[in-house]
């Protein structure tokens, strides 16, 4: 095989598969396909077959954009890799009116004057956890850093080296610390941390107290941990205020996972940190919550204020998308409506209702049974926490092989490989997936 035997551009853009694709994707798409059959070529292999096809494909997927929708299978319900929290269709709608039109971010309809881009966010906020004051910003580490900014620039700021940890995409807090321009201060022990640990440690450059929630990992054995309400109390008497990063945090009623209750002292309800006396809570707004990305601040009017006041802020805070799905799915936590909002409607999914929805992949994909099996809530949230579930494992095949296909697919699905099986996990699909599901596995099984 030549070079030379490869077809021209032009010959392919003639292909009646390309004609209805814009100019210069089509060209683009062309020439991708060309110079990877040219490196195949080059590399002693043979041409592809149907070169206009490939680049009708390619021009389809470069159509699409390199974000896409994907079909989330795993049984992971806040997939960090795949977007985190789906957000419920009536939050997709708001967000959709503001995006495709003008709003009202910051103007009062009454009266024409300038208004406030947080109201709705912050009234909800108000009614769900009882705080004076809050504030939203577009994710949990920059309401963090944020605080540190604002409150200890210069000072220190005193942590438990139990602590001290690290999360996705290389959040670590004492990184985090050092960025907000802060000293940080270690507290404690890794295992044992007590209140009168923390007070030895309070001199007069003492800015903070910053209590972390370990939201990826457990400690057992010999541990302790200084009480939050001994810490309010500490801070109190030095005038030094105490924040704490909830990470994940829980608004409404108690969290079902595979429809039992969540394990008391797993995560705390953002209501009751306010009421133990913390004076600014940090928490995200996905996660448990199941909104968009952002991080939300609640606490004692005098320090949300300064932060607000803050040059930072403004870098930080949520666009109008942000803020309209933010606002409407905080309203829905608030009408007691948790389980139309899909993080919590799959975590408190039980297996058999997973049994329910996997039965017609089963009864019409050949090799597919149900098996027992767990997930995860993932995102950081309930760590070490497994929730029971039943889910489809197809076995006869490349089974490598089909993940691969399915995840490179015109509408990617992302699966799990386990005990020689592909895994498809139901706790994750939303509604309409099981149809689309069932053409795509066939599609790659009977392509074997």
């Amino acid at each position: 095989m030549s070079l030379a035997q490869l077809p021209s551009i032009n010959r392919l853009l003639s292909d009646e598969r390309l004609e209805g694709f814009p100019h210069e994707l089509a060209k683009r798409a062309a020439r991708e396909v060309v110079d990877e059959a040219r490196t195949v070529v080059r590399s002693g292999g043979s041409m592809p077959d149907d070169l206009a096809g490939a680049a009708a494909n390619r021009a389809h997927l470069l159509q699409l954009g390199a974000l896409r929708r994907v079909i989330n299978a795993t049984g992971i319900v806040i997939h960090t890799n795949l977007g985190r929290a789906p957000m419920a269709p009536e939050v997709v709608e708001a967000v959709a009116s503001v995006a495709g039109g003008y709003s009202n971010l910051e103007l009062l309809l009454d009266s024409g004057g300038r208004g406030g881009r947080l109201d709705g966010v912050v009234d909800h906020t108000l009614a769900l956890t009882g705080g004076e004051a809050a504030i939203a910003v577009n994710n949990c580490a920059a309401a963090v850093m944020l605080g540190l900014t604002a409150l200890a620039q210069g000072k220190e700021v005193l942590v438990s080296r139990g602590e001290l940890v690290e999360i996705g995409g290389s959040y670590r807090v004492p990184e985090i610390v050092s960025a907000g321009g802060a000293k940080l201060v270690e507290v404690g022990t890794t295992n044992r941390t007590r209140a009168a640990d923390f007070e030895r440690a309070i001199t007069a450059d003492t800015a903070m107290i910053l209590r972390v929630h370990p939201a990826n990992f457990k400690q057992i054995g010999f541990t302790e941990r200084a009480a939050r309400t001994e810490l309010v109390a500490l801070g109190a008497k030095h005038g030094i205020p105490v924040c704490e990063d909830l990470g994940s945090g829980l608004l409404g009623e108690a969290l079902t996972l595979g429809g039992e209750p969540m394990p008391g002292g797993m995560e705390d309800h953002v209501r009751q940190v306010v009421a133990d006396g913390v004076d600014l809570v940090m928490y995200s707004g996905d996660k448990l919550i199941g909104g968009p990305q952002a991080g939300i601040i609640v606490g004692k009017d005098q320090w949300v204020q300064r932060l607000r006041k803050h040059p930072v802020y403004r870098a930080v805070r949520l666009d109008k998308m942000g803020l309209a799905a933010l606002e409407s799915t905080l309203r829905m936590i608030r009408e007691g409506r948790e389980l139309d909002i899909p993080v919590r409607a799959m975590l408190a999914r039980t297996p058999q209702q997973c049994a329910e929805l996997a039965q017609p992949i089963v009864d019409r994909v050949p090799g597919a049974s149900l098996e027992d099996d767990v997930g995860f809530s993932g995102g950081g949230a309930l760590p070490g926490e497994s929730v029971p579930t039943t889910v489809v494992a197809i076995r006869g095949g490349d089974v490598e092989g089909w993940a691969a296909q399915l995840r490179r697919g015109r509408e990617p699905v992302v699966a799990r490989v386990a005990r020689d099986a592909l895994i498809i996990d139901p706790r994750t699909l939303l509604p309409g997936d099981v149809e689309r599901l069932i053409g795509l596995l066939n599609g790659v099984i009977s392509a074997q």
